[in-house]
């Protein structure tokens, strides 16, 4: 068989254990609220969230077309597809490393740092990235859990005043039947953005190898199997994740619950139809401070959020060097 359609096999192979691995990793993020205030069984929860990502997934590829051409230009490297290989080769490692320790860090940000951490390697100079496109990028990466917390932030105040003349107990019990819906849609809303990552770098991928024209949109296929495959690993459950988010950063209630779960839906969905990549991990959790904030300080966990905030920040430049130092020894090996 060619080196070169080899390696591309291999790249269509490890991207969809990215995504299994990103299924289970992330999808944690979009199922802990209802889970941890028993609005559903955690089976349940996690099984509806599998389905509503596969539908999220195949739904739109506008992230994945961005993603093809606004962090390198793949005919500016030499074995362009050995480099996307070891990206995610690097990106897989990181994030079963942050799994084992339960830290819900950025699949996104692991992704992005890794492809850009190769491809400098190989080229052996930062100007290979495409700096206007990947400073887009890496600014939505930056501003959306800003913007999360904000609109949790907003959004349970306002809840606080339109319901501030009833018993909490009541709106809690109306609010949980409510947050089966903002779950399933902010699963969805999961779908609609992560799975088109990978869905970008096997399409980067296919064009760095000749194997499809430059201008070519997502095939099908690779939408159907990053679907699938961050379907399946969604129905594994991270469980070790749902137990940071669900109960680390504070005390959720269905209402509060709900207030997260629109707040972080609503940011990704606004993400995904202007075809901006952005870490639903970091939407997510940032819209639960919001809405911790909102409704009294004191009962956010800032000691976890400090944790969950350095962890945001050195994901993706660790993932580069990560990838960096995979390309060195595969090169070594391979090339």
């Amino acid at each position: 068989m060619d080196m070169v359609i080899l390696v591309t096999l291999l790249i269509v192979v490890v991207g969809l254990a990215f995504d299994f691995i990103n299924g289970f990793h992330d999808i944690a993020n979009a199922v802990a609220t209802c889970i941890s205030t028993r609005a559903l069984k955690p089976r349940v929860a996690i099984l509806m969230a599998a389905v509503m990502n596969f539908l999220g997934a195949i739904s739109f590829t506008g992230v994945a077309v961005a993603l093809t051409k606004d962090i390198v230009d793949p005919f500016a490297l030499d074995h362009g597809e050995f480099v996307v290989l070891c990206g995610l080769i690097a990106a897989v490692i990181w994030n079963l490393m942050t799994w084992i320790v339960g830290m819900p860090s950025s699949s996104s940000h692991a992704l992005i740092g890794a492809i850009a951490g190769a491809s400098v390697a190989s080229a052996g100079h930062f100007s290979v990235l495409n700096y206007s496109g990947f400073t887009t990028i890496i600014i939505a990466l930056i501003i959306s859990p800003i913007i999360g917390f904000g609109v949790g932030f907003s959004i349970y105040s306002l809840f606080k005043w339109l319901f501030r003349n009833k018993k909490r107990v009541k709106t809690n019990r109306q609010f949980r039947l409510a947050q089966i819906g903002t779950a399933a849609l902010q699963a969805y809303a999961h779908g609609t953005n992560d799975a088109q990552k990978t869905m970008g770098v096997i399409t980067l991928a296919l064009i760095a190898s000749g194997l499809l024209e430059e201008t070519a949109g997502v095939p099908f296929w690779v939408q159907f199997l990053c679907a699938l495959s961050m379907a399946v690993g969604s129905s594994v459950g991270g469980y070790r994740i749902i137990k940071t988010v669900g109960t680390k950063i504070m005390r959720i209630e269905p209402v509060t619950g709900v207030a997260a779960d629109i707040s972080s839906l609503s940011v990704i969905m606004t993400a995904t139809l202007i075809h901006l990549p952005v870490s639903t991990t970091q939407v997510i959790d940032s819209s639960i401070m919001g809405v911790g904030t909102a409704n009294h300080k004191k009962e956010v966990n800032w000691r976890t959020g400090k944790n969950m905030l350095l962890t945001w920040l050195i994901t993706l430049p660790s993932a580069a060097v990560l990838a960096a130092i995979v390309y060195e020894i595969a090169a070594a090996v391979f090339l």
